[in-house]
């Protein structure tokens, strides 16, 4: 054995050796060296300078810090091979030229900490060193004190000549007061980044877009912008034009007769807002946010995102608004440098501020919404109004091509074709189910309330005077923005819209719903189980109750759901189950103001369970599922840490309240009505009562809030 293994060892060396000698020498290292000044000036270009409208926003943001009042834009080929811009602002000294284009020089900022009150769009001096180091760039400008105005020119950062051979300074010429910019050329040096722009009539529509977005904001500015070579202007505003002269102007007068001033302001998260939205008589396919936080244009996907769901409730569906908001918040708070760009920027108490705005958006659409804007189509004379239950889905009223209404198919001379049944929507809930079709020992016991069998609810509801508390607590926020991150638009719709159509299989816990004319099994218990998680963290804090009258002792329940846990189980060898009892009850009495305060679950002193939270009116859990729901409350919930604790405990207390699964009803042992098996009274009745429950209450509330 010692032979053989020295043998392969051998072997292997003489492999390895041969493999090295292939290889050649092992290379050594790489050393780390500093990158070209020129290279690291590109990089940094290329992350500012992305298209030619970041290009042009920078000079916009840097013409209206100038104090300009009119500003002109010109361009060619999308702004890759002209863009300039004129203003009639300050102007730049005749001594600044020298610098104008160098790496963080800049007039608005000293210190770093000046970034703390910044009230200007530029700070960091780069937008036109980078520039320079991937175009040609030309300045012209002329001061109020100066008699002639300089044109120079500037490459990589620098001073640079006109033509080889002259003299690379500032050259008088003529002009008047302001400054002119002209970038050509864009990107010649980066032929990648130049081929990546697929149409230059998709980058000029970009650049329309921002000059729309600062035209509506700069108020008192006048802007105007054209291509190259065209007698018509794009985009032309008056200096003296109102804000919604202005959205008028570039948005169309369809919104700017329909909007509503908006004004909202906190000083405990020093912020105040105005601007203009939509009311519910508008809206279009697409959100549009012109959103400016300390009057710059950014982006804010949790703003949007909160409007949109804002707006949910008064828009059709499909519908989003238009919304203009102008957010002032104090500079302390906002930390702007957070993207080369500058289209991001971050800032304190972000949800809070975010519910105010939302809680004044919806209180302005509430003042004005009492009437609604509708197109209508009179009947003809002689047409009879048909008469049917069943609805298509294409709305009776549209509009022809030459935009006149169209007489509906139902009011037509002509010979109309019945719809197929599978393009029709049921808009009436008495029509036939799905569920009577079914074999009767299939059918689940969901009586109508014609019918007037179903069970009656006992439960009484008192009112409390307590006012509702608002939740600040950092870990519920966390917890809820976790949810909106995740929601499924298209979900959200379906159950939103959805029509229920019966209990499918009442053991898995199905149920059939339509939305729109497709036909949907839906788990309910899931859905069931999110649902109540999503109003655990909706109404923390201010939950209902369910107060027993006698009080429960809460080690006999506890005892009972150990006892239910030891019969599966069965005996475990050096393990206690009278031990589980008394750890899980220390734990709970041990918390008890903290559930009762959070959660209304309500436990004495001595060990009295005396309520537990009310999720929803109109149904009561399985009270049978307690005993088990308490018990898991001690290993389940993570006691130790607050976010854990909550989402644990929230989930638990889902679980509890997803409608338990019945025994299937007995079937029929034969034909006829006398081979029919009577089912346990208690268990009928709880099935009917659930089933009214899962129809009548369930199902409307994920409709209303899912």
């Amino acid at each position: 054995m010692a032979d053989s293994m020295d043998i392969d060892s051998t072997a292997t060396r003489g492999v390895k050796r041969k493999v090295d000698e292939a290889q050649g020498p092992a290379e050594p290292p790489r050393r780390i060296k500093a990158l070209d000044q020129d290279v690291v000036n590109k990089i940094a270009a290329g992350e500012i300078i992305v298209a030619p409208v970041h290009a042009l926003k920078e000079l916009i943001e840097n013409a209206v810090d100038a104090g300009s009042t009119s500003l002109e834009i010109l361009v060619k080929d999308g702004g890759l091979k002209l863009l300039q811009i004129t203003d009639n602002g300050h102007g730049i000294n005749r001594e600044d030229l020298p610098i104008l284009c160098e790496r963080f020089t800049t007039s608005k900022l000293k210190a770093f900490e000046d970034l703390t009150s910044i009230g200007t769009y530029g700070f960091r001096g780069e937008a036109l060193a980078s520039i320079s180091h991937i175009a040609h760039l030309t300045v012209t400008t002329k001061t109020k004190e100066s008699s002639c105005a300089w044109r120079a020119h500037y490459a990589s950062g620098k001073l640079s000549p006109a033509k080889p051979g002259q003299s690379a300074d500032p050259k008088p010429c003529a002009g008047r007061q302001g400054t002119q910019i002209t970038v050509e050329d864009l990107f010649y040096n980066v032929p990648t980044r130049r081929r990546a722009f697929r149409s230059a009539s998709e980058e000029y529509a970009k650049i329309l877009d921002l000059v729309g977005r600062y035209a509506v904001h700069s108020a008192g500015v006048a802007f105007s912008c054209k291509k190259q070579g065209e007698s018509s202007v794009s985009v032309s505003v008056p200096s003296n034009s109102s804000t919604v002269d202005r959205i008028r102007i570039i948005h169309g007068g369809a919104v700017a007769n329909e909007l509503i001033r908006f004004e909202a302001a906190n000083e405990r998260w020093g912020f105040n807002s105005e601007g203009w939205i939509s009311n519910a008589n508008y809206n279009v396919k697409r959100t549009v946010l012109l959103l400016f936080i300390n009057h710059r244009s950014v982006e804010s996907s949790s703003i949007k995102k909160a409007v949109e769901q804002t707006y949910a409730t008064f828009l059709p569906k499909g519908g989003h608004p238009f919304v203009y908001l102008s957010l002032e918040i104090d500079p302390a708070r906002v930390d702007v440098n957070v993207h080369p760009t500058k289209r991001e920027v971050n800032f304190l108490n972000e949800d809070e501020i975010i519910e105010v705005i939302c809680d004044e958006i919806r209180a302005s659409l509430g003042k004005v919404d009492t009437s609604r804007t509708f197109m209508t189509q009179s009947l003809l004379p002689g047409m009879k109004v048909p008469e049917a239950i069943m609805t298509p889905i294409k709305d009776a009223t549209t509009v022809g091509t030459a935009g006149e209404p169209e007489i509906p198919n139902s009011t037509r001379r002509t010979t109309t074709h019945k719809p197929y049944e599978n393009n029709l929507v049921r808009t009436d809930a008495r029509v036939r189910k799905i569920t009577s079709m079914l074999p009767p020992g299939q059918r689940p016991s969901s009586p109508t309330k014609a019918q007037g069998d179903f069970p009656s609810d006992d439960t009484e509801y008192v009112y409390t005077d307590k006012q509702p508390t608002v939740c600040r607590l950092t870990t519920v926020k966390a917890l809820r923005a976790e949810v909106r991150e995740n929601m499924h638009n298209e979900l959200t719709d379906t159950f939103a819209i959805h029509t229920f159509v019966g209990v499918v299989d009442e053991r898995r816990r199905i149920a059939a719903i339509q939305g729109g004319v497709k036909l949907f099994l839906v788990d309910y218990g899931m859905v069931c189980n999110e649902y109540f998680y999503q109003v655990g963290l909706t109404d923390f804090g201010n939950f209902g109750s369910i107060r027993f009258n006698p009080v429960l002792n809460l080690r006999d329940l506890l005892s009972v759901a150990v006892a239910y846990e030891k019969r599966i189980a069965g005996e475990i060898e050096n393990f206690d189950w009278d031990t589980v009892v008394t750890v899980v009850e220390e734990q709970l009495i041990s918390r008890r103001e903290m559930l009762s305060e959070y959660f209304s679950l309500e436990i004495s002193e001595s060990g009295d369970l005396l309520s537990i939270p009310l999720l929803i009116k109109g149904y009561t859990p399985s009270l049978a599922k307690l005993p088990q729901f308490l018990l898991r409350l001690g290993p389940h919930v993570d006691w130790n840490d607050e976010k854990g604790c909550f989402h644990t405990f929230l989930r638990e207390l889902a679980s509890f309240y997803v409608p338990e699964a019945l025994p299937p009803p007995p079937a029929p042992t034969g034909d006829g009505d006398a081979n029919v098996v009577e089912e346990d009274e208690e268990i009928a009745m709880r099935r009917k009562q659930l089933n009214r429950t899962i129809e009548h209450t369930i199902f409307p509330a994920f409709k209303a809030r899912l």
